[in-house]
């Protein structure tokens, strides 16, 4: 599957840097942000909150795979306009995650933006959450997860696959050759296990605020850990 991506890439960069948005740029979840949002704003009936609740604790107590809960996770969107996504995404990230922003994140991306890093956002949120965000702290590009739609209504399903755990890696190779830059020059930063796909594969792998699971791999490997 080609990448998908927003932009028209990054060649003329000295490397790449990818990010992860929740808990990495951000302090705040953006799938949970936009699933209160979605039922304040009537997008989302009580029984697709009740089972987002639900998938929630089996994910966060690995009684599921995640990659599953994921995509079940993903479909209360069934049925939705593409207008009325956009304009929810919209609101949540300007009222919610924006402001959730960490400091240090804003300091990493200038830090690497002085030494003409492309910057990119690798994150299983949904691409028009990516898009604002990355206008908003000035990222080159970005890799996230493309909902369906037909006829301006969409789906439930994903374009391909949720930008998630080994989707992540496949995205990041492709966007590496893509882009003529090698995977042994290339930063990632990550929080979660799940995350530890990606991690393994870039010469600079940086954990921001790890869960236990991918401390316990950082501190084995030696790799960077930064707590925001």
């Amino acid at each position: 599957m080609e990448i998908i991506s927003s932009k028209e890439g990054n060649r003329d960069k000295s490397y790449l840097a990818f990010f992860d948005l929740d808990h990495t740029l951000i302090s705040a979840v953006s799938g949970k942000e936009l699933t209160l949002g979605a039922y304040k704003r009537g997008l989302m009936k009580n029984a697709d909150l009740m089972t987002a609740i639900f998938l929630s604790l089996l994910y966060k107590f690995r009684f599921v795979d995640p990659g599953k809960a994921i995509n079940k996770m993903g479909r209360w969107v069934k049925g939705v306009t593409v207008e009325d996504l956009e304009k929810l995404c919209a609101g949540i990230t300007e009222e919610v995650l924006i402001p959730s922003i960490h400091k240090q994140a804003r300091e990493e991306i200038r830090i690497h933006k002085d030494k003409n890093a492309g910057l990119v956002i690798l994150s299983s949120t949904l691409t028009p959450v990516g898009n604002i965000m990355s206008e908003y702290l000035g990222m080159d590009d970005i890799l996230c997860s493309e909902l369906e739609a037909v006829n301006g209504i969409l789906t439930g399903l994903p374009v391909g696959a949720f930008c998630f755990r080994e989707e992540k890696v496949v995205r990041l190779k492709q966007y590496c050759e893509k882009n003529n830059s090698k995977l042994k020059d290339a930063w990632y930063y990550g929080d979660s296990i799940s995350d530890l796909p990606a991690l393994s594969i870039v010469g600079h792998p940086v954990c921001i605020n790890p869960d236990k699971k991918l401390e316990r791999v950082a501190r084995k490997n030696g790799w960077k850990i930064y707590y925001w």
